[in-house]
């Protein structure tokens, strides 16, 4: 989470911070006269089973009844931790409870890691906060997994109180580093949101709560607002519906210079700010510090986003200023409004209202850094090692460049599997033998849709289980499935495989509803063979998940997915590269471009073969892989380069695929029913042995006997103490109400997944075939 509150006082026994200063300083003692040893920080973004420790950790560790079912956790947190409505939270100000008896464990050596999972459960044993506990746990750490943006992101650092010098700090999936530092260095904020901002600044000045410092900081929203309003005026049709402008960082330091926001007033407007977040504040002739009222969280997260850009603009006698690029967008939203009711003279309604809908602006300021080396920089230049790790790296050329840090040691190494256990092939033509290259020219005849359509049944009707397909858009993706119901194609697909289409946006629960039903479709033998899942690169699916096995016996890419040349911050970043390619040794802006189409590339294909045993197939549809080998081959990972075979002809392509995919088909089940056969048999042994008479002689050593015998009187003490347990007559009766309420919560579960699907099937995620519908409808009559 971006915003954490804000810390409590070091005074407490209770406070995390004087815990963890404590820790700080027996840990220090501890290794008095010895080379202190680093703390390993370990980030990523997508790692699936990192995720479940790290991602969202304030959302899955708090346990309060009412926070945890908040949809907005971290403004809720943060309230309840201010007292606004007289009550605080009893969780965080036990959270010492828990940490003193991990600490306690630690010492026995019962355990020595801590995930999530275990905290939260002991949490609400010791009615403690989990997340704050994590917090206090982290200053003795050896190693701490995060988020990318903990360790990138200098206000999340700061509140988190991770500190980096002279430690090590190694990122995994670390292909989305370069993003990741360039987001971390920008922000963006809308007018809508300066004006509630300058309105709350407005009632703490009103109300005479430290008048002195919330009126400067009113006063740099208010400077904003107006310098906002006068510039929309200068705003340039860009797209439909959509108008621009774009100030250079030097030209935006000007303005703040007009608005009285200098490098020598800046450092006073910041104690402003650190004050108006103090929760307590001392006043003359009291002892005690007093509570006082502080701007809500959502303002909080403005001030603090404009004051990091603004100060990236301004130190260092703007050393960063050319680093970025301030774009104002006018986008249109469409709002609905109900009109007037219009009555009778007997007071009736005349006729039915009719909603009305009408155009909205809204106008965005974007403060983009287009240098991540900005963000990276406060890294590289404090630890001691940084070592960043991807199965999907390639190409590298640009990390050094990019981030602005000389990468000596360097490995891109082969794949842990057989030659035999991947098939990778580029497809130029379809069955029809039309040249598929999807370039928007082409991409928009029914031609190219109709031959893709045929390539991906043909595939699906090859290869078993599950099928991944990605295409370079949503755009591309909503056309496709458009003009396959038209035609029946996706009828036919239906037939074959459960089709899983990936929704733009979305909440969590039905992405993970959608996950669920491709794996079960997979298991499930329901008349199909499998399950196809049409994704989108830099979606969700592409990112991070874990398709093995059955899961992704192929993975498809039609096109080569390129970043939109018509999006405003991809322009200005391909214009900064060039502007600077010669001075800084930066990559050219077409160079950069044609990497970020590789990154995102090697990522879906990296969703097939996840481990030493598993097998797939990787196919790459376009004609510009064979015509033009060097160009559009060189981007790939190295493994895949390898093992690439260009097939003109695509008849021979899929004879080649079909022959592959049943050859490590047979060895699949003939290894599995091996396994089976050979667990069922250990498994028979073991039960068996300790009961039947001793096959061949009897074992003659006295020792022998004596295990013999230790072996029956285990068993039977274990028979007695099932019997001694089991339940009694109340006990049974207690055990069938849990039963029941368990039960009943399943069924409450399975009610919501089953209205989950339903909402997905009527959205078009899911398709029904007409066999299915027509059962359905036989269900309900």
């Amino acid at each position: 989470p971006k915003l954490q509150p804000s810390s409590p006082c070091t005074t407490c026994s209770c406070s995390p911070l004087s815990k963890s200063a404590q820790n700080a300083a027996e840990a220090k003692k501890e290794n008095e006269g010895k080379p202190p040893i680093p703390k390993i920080f370990f980030g990523t973004r997508t790692h699936k089973q990192i995720a479940q420790i790290v991602k969202e950790l304030r959302t899955y560790s708090c346990i309060h009844p009412r926070i945890s079912r908040s949809s907005n956790k971290n403004e809720k947190c943060a309230e309840l931790l201010e007292g606004k409505e007289g009550v605080s939270c009893s969780f965080y100000h036990g959270a010492h409870r828990l940490t003193e008896h991990l600490s306690i464990l630690s010492v026995d050596k019962k355990h020595q890691t801590w995930d999530l999972e275990e905290l939260v459960s002991l949490g609400k044993k010791f009615r403690s906060c989990a997340y704050f506990a994590a917090r206090e746990l982290m200053a003795c750490a050896e190693i701490v997994f995060c988020p990318y943006n903990y360790l990138l992101d200098s206000q999340i650092r700061q509140s988190m109180e991770i500190e980096l010098k002279d430690q090590v700090v190694i990122l995994d999936e670390a292909h989305n580093i370069e993003d990741c530092a360039r987001e971390s260095a920008s922000y963006s904020v809308t007018e809508e949101q300066l004006k509630l901002a300058r309105e709350e600044l407005d009632a703490m000045v009103n109300n005479h709560i430290r008048p002195n410092d919330h009126q400067p900081l009113r006063a740099v929203c208010c400077s904003l607002t107006n310098w906002l309003r006068d510039a929309c005026g200068q705003l340039i049709q860009s797209g439909y519906e959509t108008s621009s402008k774009v100030w250079s960082g030097s030209q935006m330091v000007n303005n703040f210079h007009e608005m009285g926001i200098t490098a020598a007033s800046f450092p006073t407007l910041q104690k402003h700010l650190h004050t108006v977040l103090e929760k307590e504040e001392k006043f003359p002739g009291l002892e005690e510090s007093c509570s006082v009222p502080v701007i809500s969280p959502s303002t909080q997260v403005i001030l603090k986003g404009l004051f990091m850009v603004i100060h990236y603009l301004l130190i260092e006698n703007h050393r960063f200023a050319d680093d970025y690029r301030i774009a104002l967008q006018q986008t249109f939203t469409w709002m609905n409004a109900n009109p007037p009711d219009t009555l009778d003279k007997n007071g009736f309604l005349v006729c039915a209202r009719k909603k009305l809908r009408h155009k909205t602006a809204v106008n965005s300021l974007h403060f983009w850094c287009l240098n991540p080396a900005v963000a990276f920089s406060n890294l590289s230049s404090v630890v001691r090692s940084i070592v960043l790790t991807s199965g999907t790296l390639s190409p590298m050329d640009s990390f050094s460049s990019e981030l602005g840090v000389n990468f000596s040691i360097q490995l891109e190494a082969n794949h842990v599997i057989r030659n035999s256990q991947v098939w990778v092939g580029t497809i130029g033509a379809g069955p029809k033998h039309r040249p598929l290259r999807a370039t928007f020219q082409h991409t928009e005849t029914f031609e190219f849709q109709d031959e893709v359509g045929e390539l991906l049944l043909s595939v699906c009707q090859t290869v078993r289980r599950g099928v991944l397909c990605f295409l370079p858009s949503y755009k591309m993706l909503d056309k496709l499935k458009d003009r396959w119901l038209h035609t029946s194609l996706w009828e036919k697909l239906e037939l074959i495989k459960t089709i899983i289409v990936e929704p733009k946006g979305g909440d969590k629960a039905d992405f993970d509803e959608l996950l669920q039903i491709y794996s079960d479709a997979i298991k499930s033998q329901n008349g199909k063979d499998g399950a196809l899942f049409i994704a989108v690169c830099r979606g969700k699916v592409s990112e991070g998940l874990d398709f093995s096995d059955d899961n992704a016996r192929a993975v498809l890419t039609i096109g080569i997915p390129f970043p939109n040349l018509k999006d405003l911050q991809v322009e200005l970043k391909r214009k900064y590269n060039d502007q600077h390619s010669k001075a800084r040794g930066l990559l050219t802006g077409n160079q950069w471009y044609e990497i970020q189409a590789y990154r995102a590339l090697n990522q879906a294909l990296g969703r097939c073969i996840r481990h030493r045993s598993d097998w797939g197939a990787l196919i790459l549809v376009d004609d510009r892989f064979e015509k033009s080998r060097n160009k559009y081959t060189a981007g790939l990972s190295k493994w895949i380069r390898q093992q690439i075979h260009h097939y003109k002809d695509f008849d021979c392509a899929l004879s080649s695929l079909g022959a592959f995919a049943k050859m490590n088909q047979n060895g699949t089940e003939a290894a599995l029913q091996d396994t089976n056969s050979s667990l069922l048999m250990s498994t028979s042994s073991k039960i068996l042995a300790p009961l039947s008479a001793p096959e061949g002689p009897l074992p003659l050593s006295p020792g022998a006997l004596h295990e013999r015998e230790a072996q029956v009187s285990v068993l039977e003490t274990r028979a007695v103490e099932r019997i001694a347990t089991r339940p009694t007559t109340s006990g049974r009766k207690e055990g069938r109400k849990e039963g029941r309420k368990e039960e009943d919560g399943r069924g409450r579960k399975n009610e919501e997944r089953k209205g989950r699907k339903e909402k997905m099937r009527m959205e078009g995620r899911i398709g029904w075939t007409e066999e299915k519908q027509e059962r359905k409808k036989s269900w309900n009559e």
